[in-house]
């Protein structure tokens, strides 16, 4: 079995499965998405009752004593020693990278203008997995990708004004690390349960945010208010832990490049979310946005790499 593993692991992510398993993986992926889609709304109430290092460090630790007890109850042995170096690049990138600097954007900015980073987060996924992997997307896979960023990105920086702010930098530099992150994650996801890639790279963790947790809590005014508590929760459970679940399954059953191309619809879901959570105006191209979305995730998903 490890022989057989270890082949595995070193073999370009495969874009050719059954059609059964493609059907369960898209639609696991657009699970994770749909929980994704949330994060960023959920964020805002969070800082309503706590800072942002308090925030960003509890749901993590949060999400960590799930995973980690999930893992104990079920007697999960640790992965092998060549697992550890990729599962660091998923803890950087999506248990402590990503989630510190859109907390740190959204003090700053709107969760609409944040929605451009999961804008062009599928193209530079899979720009980091034909790099990392081996994936060999189609011509028309990359050019109804493109088409998919750049109408996601227009909207998004039409609707701020085009200005680009010290929380553009935070956002920028969350979707290269979050990109690393979802690419090593779905190449492990191919040699383990995806469970058990976030499960313990939020373990791995622990060292850094329990003790974070501890001084961001002294430190920071915290006000336990019913939105702080439950955007905490939200990020912490369904964020940060089932919702990479389903998303790294996703991946492992249909390929990197085409799973990540069904993030194209999260802005959108997520100014959706803007405007039932947080009572933001739903901006009026949005609908045309959508439509535009929708025809390139289709034409990506009927591509072959």
């Amino acid at each position: 079995m490890r022989a057989q593993s270890s082949a595995t692991s070193t073999a370009p992510i495969a874009v050719d499965v059954p059609a059964e398993k493609r059907s369960a993986g898209t639609l696991q992926a657009a699970l994770g998405v749909v929980a994704f889609s949330l994060t960023f709304p959920a964020t805002a109430w969070g800082l309503e009752g706590f800072g942002t290092w308090s925030l960003v460090a509890v749901r993590s630790v949060l999400a960590a004593v799930i995973a980690g007890s999930c893992l104990l109850a079920m007697r999960i042995p640790p992965p092998e020693r060549r697992h550890w170096s990729g599962l660091a690049v998923v803890a950087a990138g999506v248990v402590l990278g990503f989630p510190l600097l859109t907390t740190l954007a959204l003090e700053t900015s709107t969760t609409a203008h944040a929605a451009v980073v999961v804008g062009l987060l599928p193209l530079t996924t899979a720009l980091l997995s034909a790099l990392r992997v081996g994936t060999r997307p189609s011509r028309t896979f990359w050019i109804a990708a493109l088409a998919g960023a750049a109408a996601v990105v227009a909207f998004t920086v039409q609707q701020s004004g085009g200005a680009l702010t010290a929380a553009d930098a935070c956002l920028f530099a969350a979707l290269l690390v979050c990109a690393a992150g979802y690419t090593e994650g779905g190449r492990l996801a191919r040699v383990m349960p995806g469970w058990h890639v976030i499960g313990w790279a939020l373990v791995l963790c622990l060292p850094l945010t329990v003790p974070a947790a501890a001084v961001a809590l002294a430190v920071e005014p915290v006000r336990l208010t019913a939105h702080g508590v439950a955007g905490l929760l939200w990020v912490a459970v369904g964020s940060q832990f089932l919702g990479l679940v389903v998303w790294y399954r996703g991946m492992a059953a249909i390929g990197i490049p085409k799973a990540s191309q069904l993030q194209l619809a999260q802005p959108l879901l997520t100014l959706v979310w803007s405007v039932l959570l947080l009572g933001e105006h739903l901006p009026v191209a949005a609908p045309l946005t959508a439509v535009a979305v929708l025809v390139c995730i289709a034409v990506t998903q009927r591509a072959r790499g």
